[in-house]
């Protein structure tokens, strides 16, 4: 069988992985949606930044479905509508886990800093490796070729890294985030386990990306000594 073949076999059963965990992930936050709370997201979010001594980062709403994050330039917890308006488990689940990162940021957490020193250069590679391997490949058994590839694969080598370092930074969020709620009494013994689902099911995705630019990074890696001409 063909480099060629495996490639695409291998590139499918990620895709097929990642669409299950995914959807896996989207009946977790519908199921738990369903289970009320006495907070919103806004007021989890709020009381776990004043509960961690975080007094400069602010609660923020924004547009989209799970296009929750925390943005450190701006010290910003930004929460989409369904989890910052939510009283639900989902929400606190959500809500807190972001406001973990912003608990990384105020204690210095290494990966984080390390994924925060590396957002640049990724934001280079990302733009510009699909073009760069793209001329390798073409012109694959020449000089000029070998080096654009040599180049890409180092590039995507970077975004592959970039995935691995915000594996922990993303566990770390999540841990954290469970204690916080249990501790607070946000939630009890049920919710809490609920909670911990619902962030555990979010980690797969980061998992399933992780192993899919490694899968990539060693096929163009296999493609470059392959090539001998």
């Amino acid at each position: 069988m063909g480099g060629m073949s495996i490639y695409w076999i291998l590139f499918i059963g990620i895709a097929l992985v990642s669409w299950i965990v995914s959807a896996a992930l989207e009946r977790k936050i519908k199921k738990y949606a369903k289970v009320p709370l006495r907070m919103t997201g806004r007021q989890v979010a709020e009381k776990m930044l004043r509960d961690n001594g975080i007094l400069d980062v602010q609660v923020t709403c924004v547009r989209g479905h799970l296009t929750d994050h925390y943005n450190p330039a701006t010290k910003t917890v930004n929460l989409s509508e369904d989890v910052y308006n939510g009283a639900n488990v989902a929400a606190a689940a959500v809500a807190a886990h972001e406001c973990g990162h912003a608990v990384q940021h105020a204690t210095e957490y290494g990966p984080l800093g390390m994924r925060s020193a590396l957002v640049p250069v990724v934001s280079f590679s990302s733009k510009w490796v699909t073009w760069i391997i793209l001329g390798g490949l073409l012109l694959l058994g020449t000089g000029a070729g070998r080096i654009m590839l040599l180049i890409g694969i180092c590039l995507y080598a970077m975004i592959t890294l970039f995935s691995f370092i915000t594996l922990p930074v993303e566990v770390n969020a999540s841990q954290r985030a469970v204690n916080w709620l249990q501790e607070a009494g946000i939630t009890d013994r049920e919710t809490t386990e609920m909670a911990s689902d619902a962030l555990h099911g979010a980690a797969y995705t980061y998992v399933v990306a992780a192993l899919s630019a490694l899968a990539t990074l060693i096929y163009y890696i296999l493609i470059f000594l392959g090539d001998r001409r």
